[in-house]
């Protein structure tokens, strides 16, 4: 709901309308009523989006709005996502200890975050992975239930929920985010000409392409909710710098690929995907199926 609210300021704002113009319809996704196993055991990303979906095309809601690295990689063609909203702080929020290394010996990290997971123990072979579900106060709770010894939040949630004094942000350039992690993405149908031009007056093209691009990586990477991928891009006058790291899930392999290219360029992240796949080993390349066959 921080979000839609975010959107729908941003759309009164850009437009010159009063906010009672723009309605807010809560949905409850599967990945909502869904919290005792990890999403990839039970339908993956969709289980965020097929209930919006339906509502979209039932004409039940004009546009949805979407935490982007839980949306699937490939969409249907009748949807478009059409405006990305300024990126906000891409990194990950470490509760329960102040670094990785002060994370006491054998504790246990709560995470679902097949990525996640994979870093973690890639760092701390010692810790042990145990499944945490919830939104961000139930996370917290299972934490100070001592279900958990330490576990991670992403920055930008916890800032939209004005919980900024939790815990200890882990620097992006040592730890990778998830891809799309902290952007807010709007969509609508493809049809729908006269929403995607309301829509495109709050696109914020420098995000839109970073998250295109990264999104890009991930298709050709044919990687699902089991694949243990962290990526970090940036926009640097001209170009997009695209930084990519593959885990194996027990964190035991690790190959990291960068490049940078107009953030134009269609192909380059597929050339990145090509590249990671050819240095990473099976333990990995398991995990991804690769570009699509045609």
């Amino acid at each position: 709901m921080a979000q839609a609210e975010e959107a729908r300021d941003r759309l009164c704002s850009a437009h010159g309308w009063d906010q009672s113009l723009v309605e807010l319809v809560p949905v409850t996704a599967s990945g909502d009523k869904v919290q005792d196993r990890p999403l990839a055991e039970v339908g993956g990303k969709a289980l965020w989006t097929k209930e919006l979906d339906a509502w979209l095309h039932s004409g039940e809601i004009d546009f949805a709005v979407h935490s982007m690295k839980d949306v699937e990689t490939i969409r249907p063609d009748t949807l478009t996502i059409a405006a990305v909203l300024p990126r906000a702080d891409v990194r990950d929020v470490l509760v329960g200890a102040a670094t990785v290394a002060a994370i006491p010996p054998g504790a246990r990290v709560g995470t679902s975050a097949p990525r996640r997971a994979a870093q973690m123990l890639h760092a701390r072979p010692d810790l042990s992975v145990i499944s945490f579900r919830g939104n961000v106060a139930t996370r917290l709770a299972k934490l100070q239930a001592g279900e958990a010894d330490v576990t991670l939040l992403a920055a930008a949630g916890l800032q939209r929920l004005g919980e900024t004094g939790v815990g200890h942000p882990l620097g992006e350039d040592e730890w990778l985010p998830a891809p799309a992690q902290g952007a807010i993405g709007i969509e609508c149908l493809t049809e729908r000409t006269d929403v995607r031009q309301w829509l495109a007056a709050i696109d914020h093209a420098p995000s839109h392409a970073a998250i295109r691009a990264e999104r890009a990586l991930l298709l050709a990477l044919g990687g699902n909710c089991h694949s243990p991928i962290a990526v970090l891009s940036r926009i640097e006058g001209d170009t997009l710098s695209l930084r990519a790291a593959l885990y194996s899930p027990d964190g035991a392999e690790r190959v990291e690929a960068s490049a940078r290219f107009a953030p134009d360029d269609a192909a380059a992240p597929a050339a990145l995907a090509e590249v990671l796949l050819a240095q990473a080993p099976e333990a990995i390349t398991v995990h991804f199926s690769g570009p699509a066959k045609d």
